[in-house]
């Protein structure tokens, strides 16, 4: 699975346990600071969300207020060693996510400096692919701070299926069974917010250049005009898009993982708050509500 637009470094079938062994290594030097959570199921209209409610998040509020002081701090230019997984291709490398909620949560990152709200490329979507061969996973692309970014260099991310064991790969999987298609474009109608869906099929040749083709498809769709505030969700069966309006509901931040259906809250007073008020009321108060 790779395209002319940028040479594949990485050797299949090596990024699992390129995975296992910087995390082990990583843990043991505290490089890698992975935060505790307990998990809660909310139900609505059948769909099992997700919400993982913090344990403790001192180090990363001390490490951020840190990067906050420090004008233009990147954390990427330079990655700290004892993250580095792979080397994906000839401009993206894979790290761990420092401050991991779930297991095995990877980035791709470019290796040069590029904005996290500047379009994809056909590169960006090549590593993706290179990654997504070793692993079945779900991608994320919070595209603009308003869609949850929490850094300027631009990364992709990739945390392995499924998120949980409620017997589907994602909590919103029963929903995309019932898309209905136009021109290959999707409208799930369970979401209440503008969105489209495409179906992916990653055998094809230059899978790369056909997805970054279909994203344009969905900006497009989305009458996205400069493609910035949006999360985008891949697997190696679809892609989604969802343009955004806001970056939090009241006090709770929403990113790409909200849309598969999973939140992340920093006590029980938030958990509550999404108990009264709906998930799925949520994500349409942070997306483009539908007429």
């Amino acid at each position: 699975m790779s395209d002319s637009t940028s040479k594949i470094l990485l050797q299949p079938g090596t990024l699992w346990n390129r995975v296992q062994t910087t995390t082990e290594k990583a843990l043991a030097s505290g490089a890698l600071l992975s935060i505790p959570t307990k998990c809660e199921i909310i139900e609505q209209d059948g769909i099992k969300f997700l919400v993982r409610v913090l344990s403790n998040l001192v180090q990363k509020d001390e490490s951020t207020k840190q990067q906050k002081q420090k004008k233009d701090f990147n954390p990427f230019l330079p990655y700290e060693q004892d993250l580095w997984v792979a080397d994906i291709s000839q401009t993206h490398i894979c790290i761990l996510n420092k401050f991991n909620v779930v297991d095995n949560h990877l980035l791709i990152i470019t290796r040069e400096f590029e904005q996290q709200d500047s379009l994809l490329t056909p590169q960006d979507f090549t590593a993706m692919w290179a990654c997504l061969a070793d692993i079945d996973g779900l991608v994320f692309y919070n595209g603009g701070k308003i869609a949850g970014a929490s850094q300027k260099h631009k990364h992709l991310q990739i945390i392995p299926l499924p998120l949980n064991n409620t017997g589907v790969k994602l909590p919103i999987q029963p929903l995309l069974t019932s898309a209905k298609f136009s021109n290959s474009i999707g409208i799930i109608p369970g979401f209440p917010f503008r969105h489209a869906f495409i179906h992916l099929h990653p055998d094809s040749e230059n899978p790369g250049i056909i997805t970054w083709e279909h994203y344009h498809k969905l900006l497009q769709a989305t009458q996205m005009k400069n493609g910035i505030n949006y999360n985008l969700l891949i697997t190696r069966e679809w892609m989604l898009i969802i343009p955004r309006s806001h970056e939090c509901f009241e006090t709770i931040s929403i990113n790409s993982l909200g849309f598969a259906g999973t939140f992340l809250v920093r006590n029980t007073q938030q958990l509550q708050r999404i108990r009264e008020y709906q998930p799925i009321n949520i994500l349409k108060n942070v997306a483009i509500a539908l007429s």
